[in-house]
């Protein structure tokens, strides 16, 4: 007879699962005893159950390898330089230079119920003493009980990684909510939320001071919960000049004020075979400045009647690409 070498103590075996004579087994054990062959399937028992952190490998999808992002990029980030690609400095007057600038333009809410129409007046969008100035007035607009601005650089600045800085002060006032953010240019991977959105600056009034970051994918988004974003408090955001940035990177975002690292996004983090429903962030993006009044989230406290105007001014934005990068994806 042929004997299975095994050690009990307290009904637990030293090799990791219970003596199959204590009633209870491994997820695999065989005795073999005079020839025949005795198989326990009970796979991870406790009691009578099958624990909920078993998984079957035979049930585990593979993600198919030309799917996978933000994986297999080897750089030295401390070597990485950086280029001026493209800025607005607002060295001039007037309307904002077409050139680099665009408008999205209506009343319709924008998917948060933001009470704003978006124009294209001077009034809402101008450059003046060497700052663009984008400002929200209390005053019926095309069926809207406010005006304000929405600035795009979709078809004139369109980018796919770098560093991407903007110096701004904010408005400030119950019912404001200004953003500095990015959108997906040719909506590769679908409508919103699929391809993508990086949120450099939010800032809700009724909530002075502080900071928001967020990244949003077809599996982070706020509408279920599962956004990926972090806060900064930051002291006098509407009463002097800031820098909101990012650094962008095939494999993570860093988001920064005033050079302070606030926030980073690296998918892995969360998932160990990222998609693009994880990180959409490998095709070209454009830059969106604008003011909303109030909405989903900018009008939780509701919207206070009697500070408008208000404006978000904005010294410059500078766009910056590494050459590195640029070789390591091509």
């Amino acid at each position: 007879m042929h004997l299975k070498k095994i050690i009990c103590a307290a009904s637990i075996c030293l090799l990791g699962a219970f003596c199959a004579s204590c009633g209870t087994a491994d997820s695999k054990v065989t005795e073999e005893n005079g020839g025949g062959t005795v198989t326990d399937d009970s796979k991870w028992r406790v009691g009578g159950q099958v624990s909920d952190a078993y998984v079957d490998p035979a049930t585990v999808t593979k993600v198919p390898e030309e799917m996978i992002k933000a994986k297999g990029f080897e750089y030295d980030y401390d070597s990485l330089t950086y280029d001026l690609v493209w800025s607005d400095e607002f060295d001039y007057e007037g309307a904002p230079d077409p050139e680099k600038w665009d408008y999205d333009l209506g009343a319709s809410g924008w998917g948060n119920h933001e009470l704003q129409d978006y124009t294209k007046e001077l009034k809402n969008a101008c450059v003046k003493d060497g700052k663009l100035l984008i400002t929200a007035i209390k005053e019926k607009s095309n069926g809207a009980d406010y005006s304000s601005a929405r600035l795009v650089s979709r078809g004139k600045g369109d980018w796919t990684y770098g560093k991407i800085v903007v110096r701004a002060k904010l408005p400030s006032g119950r019912g404001t909510w200004p953003a500095i953010w990015m959108l997906s240019t040719d909506w590769k991977y679908g409508g919103w939320p699929k391809s993508g959105e990086i949120d450099i600056m939010e800032h809700v009034g009724y909530d002075q001071d502080v900071i928001h970051y967020s990244i949003h994918t077809e599996s982070y988004y706020h509408s279920i919960g599962t956004q990926k974003t972090s806060t900064t408090k930051f002291e006098g955001v509407s009463e002097g000049f800031h820098d909101y940035a990012i650094e962008w990177l095939p494999d993570e975002i860093l988001f920064y004020t005033d050079d302070k690292l606030t926030f980073t996004y690296r998918p892995t983090k969360y998932k160990s075979t990222p998609t693009y429903k994880e990180w959409p962030f490998d095709k070209p993006f454009h830059l969106l400045l604008n003011i909303a009044v109030g909405g989903d989230w900018g009008g939780v406290q509701g919207v206070d009647e009697d500070i408008w105007p208000q404006t978000m001014e904005i010294e410059y934005v500078r766009v910056y690409q590494s050459p590195q990068i640029t070789e390591l994806t091509k």
